[in-house]
């Protein structure tokens, strides 16, 4: 049954905001924002699952789709951007979609996420099929857009997961895989790109980076597979095959300059040992 008074709508704890002092705001805000890991952590078991089931799927050549409305959508973008100069995975291997397209990323689109059947559509441009796995994000866990594209997917026999901040949203009740991150009233009443939006972030940076581990694409602690897209990262790689090769900084150039990658360096001088 749905949550007749949703904790992402409830009144904030705190009264006359507008009377606060700078500091009092600021630092009631942290306080609130702090509450956020615990919550998380809580939840560690079934990230763990949704983590399994995704890099189960990705292991047979499908891809992770996720899809939000508003504040949610553009989460669900931006870690799906940074997959891939992160890792050096395809641009196509994790997808963001947002409820309105791309125009919606900066400007909010009229009744986007109200449209049930959207999301589906919006998929199906991308060949969707029973190799991929989704995640529907939705601070409320009632969203039309997300809720509807969950449930086409499950009549498709597609993996879903969802990832909601209240305790009975109903598309936990349609996932494989639910994770509710209950963090409660906002500081400012109903303003889930806080709180929410906080929790959200941190949940889709602990699965793709773990999908990412656990795909091969790290080499101990670092990124072996990073684009080289910017003089901050070059120097970032070749700080890297300096420690891995206990080699000095020119040679170190030299050989990512011939490699274009930290991991082709690495194979390449292994060989030869």
């Amino acid at each position: 049954m749905k949550n007749q008074h949703p904790e992402t709508e409830q009144e904030s704890l705190y009264k006359d905001l507008d009377q606060m002092s700078v500091l009092d705001l600021l630092t009631n805000i942290n306080k609130e924002d702090q509450k956020v890991p615990q919550i998380i952590e809580k939840q560690i078991p079934k990230i763990e699952k949704l983590v399994k089931a995704i890099v189960k799927k990705m292991q047979l050549g499908g891809r992770l789709f996720y899809i939000g409305a508003g504040t949610s959508g553009r989460i669900g973008i931006l870690d799906a951007s940074e997959c891939p100069p992160t890792f050096g995975v395809p641009h196509d291997m994790i997808i963001g979609i947002i409820a309105g397209g791309d125009t919606a990323i900066r400007k909010a689109v009229e009744k986007a996420e109200d449209d049930v059947e959207q999301a589906w559509k919006d998929l199906e441009k991308h060949e969707i099929s029973s190799l991929d796995f989704i995640i529907g994000i939705a601070a409320s866990g009632n969203t039309p857009y997300v809720l509807g594209g969950l449930k086409k997917a499950k009549e498709h026999n597609i993996k879903t997961g969802s990832i909601s901040c209240n305790s009975s949203g109903l598309i936990a009740q349609v996932a494989d895989h639910s994770i509710e991150l209950v963090v409660g009233p906002e500081f400012l009443t109903g303003s889930t790109r806080m709180k929410a939006g906080t929790a959200q972030k941190l949940a889709l940076n602990m699965i793709s980076t773990s999908v990412m581990i656990k795909l091969g694409k790290v080499k101990g602690n670092k990124m072996v597979d990073m684009q080289l897209s910017n003089e901050k990262l070059v120097k970032r790689a070749i700080k890297m095959i300096m420690e891995e090769l206990h080699v000095e900084q020119n040679l170190a150039a030299e050989l990512l300059e011939k490699h274009k990658s930290v991991r082709a360096v690495l194979l390449e001088m292994n060989k030869k040992q």
